[in-house]
């Protein structure tokens, strides 16, 4: 019979223990969100293109401001994918394996997602701003080259494992292999994020911006006050 390494977490639905782990990961989700709408806020110079227009919104941010934003996603980013655990919990009962491919899903956003993905984000709006005031013809090319290697291999590495881990919380929910309804597979971080990014179709400001700007932390605030509201819907343990 295949076994696999509980690594110190017990399989047991601890309700309470859930609960508490769904609440720091809505106060998570709020700390990453604040750093991104510091991040976001602004508008993009419609007379430029491309991706000096994508990137001309970031040049006037203060260094305070690129600062408490990747300090805000290196400190929450690692919390919100430790509350993922959660979840994990949800599954182990009804399903051991899918339960441990979720949570190879949750290493590796923990791994990557905050030092692999949006602390480089920053250093390359960080490496911009400053690079287009010396020279503004050479300023886009040094930030792609800055992401095309220190960016995109963990960018990469931490999609691969986000949508392994996206795979598994819908099967489970729909598989009924939690003590939710099946339905509530709606609450994952996908469905948040397409609902947030609805918002690009409407016209652009400042607010818009930033909320778009934060649109995996909205994505995992619907999963983790979704599933907390659900929770008195959920089965009790088998």
């Amino acid at each position: 019979m295949r076994t696999y390494n509980d690594i110190g977490i017990e399989s047991k639905l601890d309700r309470s223990r859930i609960r508490k782990l769904f609440i720091i990961g809505i106060f998570a989700a709020c700390m990453v969100l604040a750093g991104d709408m510091l991040l976001g806020w602004g508008v993009h110079d419609a007379s430029v293109s491309g991706m000096e227009g994508f990137l001309s919104a970031y040049t006037n941010l203060s260094d305070a401001r690129i600062f408490w934003s990747a300090m805000c996603g290196f400190v929450g980013i690692p919390l919100e994918a430790l509350c993922y655990f959660g979840v994990y919990r949800l599954i182990a009962p009804y399903s051991e394996k899918l339960a441990h491919t979720y949570r190879s899903g949750i290493l590796g956003v923990l791994a990557f997602a905050g030092c692999g993905v949006h602390v480089p984000c920053l250093a390359a709006v960080y490496v911009y701003k400053y690079f287009v005031r010396i020279s503004p013809e050479t300023a886009l090319n040094v930030c792609l080259k800055f992401g095309l290697y220190f960016l995109l291999p963990g960018m990469l590495v931490f999609f691969i494992f986000w949508i392994i881990q996206h795979i598994a919380h819908i099967r489970a929910f729909v598989k009924g292999n939690t003590p939710y309804p099946k339905w509530c597979w709606i609450f994952c971080p996908a469905v948040g994020m397409a609902i947030t990014m609805l918002l690009k179709f409407t016209p652009e400001t400042a607010l818009r911006n930033a909320i778009t700007a934060g649109w995996i932390s909205i994505g995992n605030l619907w999963m983790f006050i979704g599933l907390l509201i659900m929770m008195k819907k959920a089965k009790q343990a088998r």
